[in-house]
């Protein structure tokens, strides 16, 4: 059943559970899911959610790991007749805590029941015969996705059925999604991304691969997996997608669109690749996607983000509001979401109407249009920032700094690529200290990757900060506050520690610090993975770096895969590596 008259995308999944019940909906390490059952085990789910109260609607928070099990419970809300809001489990719980009671969520789905306070945790129990799915209107609210919020708190952005069933159609039709096309799953889940990945796939009757997470941070192993997989339409985030355009494909590949957004593309694909290389943009307002276009191999400067799709109007304006060829993108059209839920005063201000071209989206990106019709991106008008393809309020950071007792006033600023908390302190603390509190209400994405010791923070005459005078961290950065810096033990350590450094860019990294906790995530982690391999010749991942997070534990996991290796080789093979 096709997204158009008004069905929504639950219809579609319905009708396919009817017409082709055994078509296979998800595969997952090997398990697989069809269609009948999917809906089926989404029934059993929304009837224990009924059970619990949920009610046309309400939302429903959904905080699982990347799973067939997840995208169940997706569809169970929408089967009660609920919004869904996906949180993904590995930010802070108290961070998911907090987002849960913000949302005001009828029910969790989670294995973790601390974070519901005292809303109800529902689990899937028995079926129940005669089951009844809500009614579904294009109009209720399809999803809610959080995004930073500058006042301190995220704003929760409401996407309808209607919004979501014109990015399902343009999608479909752009990149031929039918029945048994093969798509792959990897975006974060609490990135907008992954709606764009899961329900047009599901609502044309394609099967949808999910990828574990190891896989999905690295691009060399995640092009593999989709060789492997027979991926015809690929979602990467910019920085995994740009090394993978550049890459060796094979020719055979059944990749034939390699879909890319969140951050700048700097990139072009190399030439003789065999899919086409995408660039989209759109902000979680405009429901995932507002422009796209093929990235060509050839071409001076950065590319551009394409031209505005179907059902979707662009405008540029100046400051007052009229129409120019460099300016703000104002985004209008079928995709432009409700607005952000529980604040009626941002959405007036963000969601506006327009004396010539109606209700539009102010982004606070700047574009300017090009003489091939295609839109470039020239920055921001604000303050916000994009860190790995998410996008931060940096003021939101600095509110959960300016709760701490121990500091009197902060800022925080992208600086060379990386995040930069400035502070001044109302009492001695560390910024081991401020990386502990951090971590336990922000995601790591979040983390600012150097904390500097100011006694004022620089002001303007109009009293604001004075951004441009804030000094280089390095002349002030705040004492880490962590034991004396342990010297590397063995070889081992010392050459892990050398790549470690220079991957973060940092000399003040010990062979015991936290990688994560000294600016490292998982796109840095990719390089050190590569480089130690080459260093090293084992198969280290990144899931190694993961569970080891320091330079001692890595280098620990890289000999006992060295013993591992000699171990298995023959005495001929050991007889030739000693020449």
């Amino acid at each position: 059943m096709a997204i158009n008259n008004g069905a929504t995308a639950i219809d579609a999944i319905a009708g396919l559970a009817e017409l082709a019940p055994a078509a296979c909906a998800i595969e997952q390490d090997g398990r697989t899911i069809d269609y009948a059952t999917l809906l089926a085990k989404a029934d059993t789910l929304a009837a224990q959610l009924i059970a619990a109260g949920v009610s046309s609607g309400a939302v429903v928070a959904v905080c699982l790991p990347r799973s067939i099990e997840q995208v169940t419970a997706l569809l169970a809300a929408w089967r009660a007749g609920a919004a869904y809001c996906p949180l993904d489990p590995a930010w802070p719980e108290a961070r998911l805590a907090e987002l849960v009671a913000e949302l005001g969520a009828a029910a969790v789905v989670s294995d973790m029941r601390e974070i519901a306070g005292s809303v109800p945790v529902v689990t899937a129990g028995e079926a129940v015969a005669g089951f009844t799915p809500a009614r579904i209107s294009k109009e209720d609210i399809a999803y809610v996705i959080f995004t930073s919020g500058s006042t301190g708190k995220p704003k929760a952005v409401e996407v309808s059925h209607d919004n979501l069933a014109a990015l399902i159609a343009w999608h479909n039709e752009a990149f031929a999604v039918r029945a048994g096309t093969r798509t792959s799953h990897l975006a974060g889940l609490g990135f907008d991304a992954s709606a764009w990945e899961v329900w047009p796939t599901l609502t044309a009757g394609g099967t949808l691969a999910l990828v574990d997470d190891a896989t999905r941070l690295e691009a060399a192993a995640l092009k593999d997996w989709l060789t492997e997989q027979r991926i015809e339409i690929a979602f990467a985030p910019t920085a995994l997608a740009e090394p993978m355009v550049a890459m060796d494909w094979p020719a055979d590949t059944a990749l034939r669109v390699l879909l890319t957004g969140a951050d700048k593309l700097t990139v072009r694909p190399k030439p003789g690749q065999p899919f086409v290389f995408v660039n989209n943009y759109g902000p979680t307002e405009s429901t995932v996607v507002a422009t796209s276009g093929v990235v060509s191999p050839h071409g001076n400067g950065l590319p551009p983000i394409g031209r505005v799709i179907t059902g979707t109007t662009i405008y540029l304006l100046d400051n007052e509001g009229h129409d120019t060829a460099e300016g703000e993108i104002w985004i209008g059209g079928a995709q432009v979401a409700r607005g952000y839920r529980g604040d009626p005063a941002l959405t007036a201000e963000r969601f506006v109407t327009h004396p010539e071209h109606g209700r539009l989206y102010r982004t606070g990106d700047l574009g300017a249009l090009l003489p091939s019709g295609e839109i470039a991106f020239r920055g921001r008008v604000d303050q916000q920032v994009k860190v790995r393809g998410h996008r931060i309020e940096p003021a939101e950071i600095a509110a959960q700094l300016n709760k701490l007792s121990v500091v009197e006033a902060s800022a925080v600023v992208l600086r060379d690529g990386e995040l930069v908390a400035y502070v001044v302190p109302a009492a001695a603390v560390t910024a081991s200290d401020l990386r502990r509190a951090l971590g336990a209400v922000l995601p790591d994405y979040m983390m600012p990757a150097r904390f500097a010791k100011l006694p004022a923070l620089p002001l303007n005459a109009s009293g604001k900060l004075d951004a441009a005078s804030l000094p280089n961290p390095l002349a002030c950065a705040l004492e880490d506050g962590a034991a004396p810096r342990r010297a590397p033990a063995s070889p081992t350590e010392a050459r892990l520690l050398d790549i470690v450094r220079s991957v973060i860019g940092r000399d003040d990294i010990g062979t015991d610090d936290d990688f994560f906790q000294m600016g490292g995530h998982s796109l840095l982690g990719t390089q050190v993975v590569v480089r130690a391999r080459d260093a090293f010749g084992v198969e280290l991942t990144l899931f190694h770096l993961f569970e080891g997070r320091t330079v001692a534990t890595l280098a620990a996991t890289i000999e006992t895969l060295v013993m591992e290796r000699l171990a298995s080789l023959s005495d001929e093979e050991l007889r030739r590596m000693a020449g």
